[in-house]
């Protein structure tokens, strides 16, 4: 079973450190952070010049990366060799490379530290080598946090930096600037730099530190499309339009979907109690009127046409069918299909 990252994390920080970290997955925040702790971390500043190596998987070979790892560590305790991009290892994933490898994982050198950073892919977990890894190293599978647990995990982020936001406000950034979680922890970053003593985060601290119009944002083109408010809807789509690096298409496309999807579990949940609907759509209590108040706007009907007109606009971003819209133009005419 793979190590969860929060748990690796937290072992480091305690100065328990393991022979072999292989960290993949499609979320590089947690491999990026992992790997960052242990090559500031792991050896001291002054013993970094010979016990440090840093290596990029795609001018490495395994055998050059076992090497290094089987030195030994010069006057100190230990070594660390980091592999960086270590997906793009060559032939990583055959039999000869992959062999190499384990052979090292049955009986790693304990004063190295050997990381992999293998980002945006996963090992075949039927093959030999994830399976020994699993055993015998740290294995870390990072994945994306679903839109549904974004809000939550910024509370936690949040908490971890002893701040605290609210259910709202931790929404507000979630559907603004969506699960990347880099670009995330970089806005909260450059927010809670202000704070020199323990805040509690609100609306206001968003849209003063991390540049989220209070008027024309996700969140409140959600609302303006559940509510239909055409004419606030209209505005903060020609927003979206003046500043379209701001406001990517496909995220964009990510939220309708989202938002949709949640208007259909509405329906579907009819007569049940706020609670068990906030559950089912995964969202805090007090967001559930916004929903049922969309789900009478919008009938079931209604919210399967929404659906085409959504793969529609997929299928226009990806140059099918586009008849040379761009990106805002494809926004403003699925917001008008789904409004009318």
């Amino acid at each position: 079973m793979p190590s969860k990252p929060e748990d690796v994390i937290k072992d480091l920080k305690a100065g328990k450190y393991a022979p072999i970290y292989f960290l993949q997955g499609e979320e590089p925040f947690y491999i990026d952070e992992i790997t960052d702790f242990i090559e500031k971390n792991a050896v001291p500043e002054h013993e970094k010049g010979f016990n440090q190596t840093v290596m990029y998987g795609k001018d490495s070979q395994m055998s050059s990366i076992i090497g290094n790892a089987r030195r030994f560590p010069m006057m100190a305790d230990r070594q660390v060799v980091i592999v960086k991009e270590a997906q793009n290892i060559p032939n990583l994933g055959k039999e000869d490379t992959d062999t190499l490898l384990l052979n090292y994982i049955q009986n790693p050198l304990p004063s190295t530290i050997l990381v992999f950073a293998h980002k945006y892919k996963v090992l075949d977990g039927r093959k030999a080598l994830a399976k020994e890894l699993d055993k015998k190293a740290i294995l870390v599978k990072s994945e994306k946090v679903p839109e549904y647990k974004l809000a939550p995990w910024i509370e936690n982020y949040v908490s971890s930096k002893g701040h605290k936001i609210d259910n709202k406000t931790a929404t507000l950034l979630a559907e603004s600037i969506g699960n990347n979680l880099e670009v995330m922890t970089n806005e909260i970053g450059k927010m809670l730099i202000n704070f020199t003593e323990k805040t509690q985060i609100d609306t206001s601290h968003v849209h003063k530190y991390v540049g989220i119009n209070k008027d024309f944002n996700n969140f409140e083109l959600t609302k303006a499309i559940g509510v239909k408010d055409i004419i606030k809807a209209n505005k903060i789509v020609h927003y979206f339009g003046q500043n379209p690096k701001g406001h990517p298409l496909i995220p964009m496309i990510a939220l309708m979907f989202n938002y949709f999807s949640k208007i259909a579990i509405t329906h579907d949940m009819k007569g049940a109690s706020d609670a068990d609907l906030a559950r089912k759509l995964g969202v805090n209590p007090y967001f559930v009127k916004e929903y049922t108040i969309a789900a009478k706007n919008y009938h079931l009907g209604k919210v399967i046409d929404a659906f085409e007109y959504i793969k529609e606009a997929d299928l226009r971003s990806k140059g099918v069918d586009a008849n040379g819209m761009n990106e805002s133009q494809i926004l403003k005419e699925l917001i008008f299909k789904i409004m009318h």
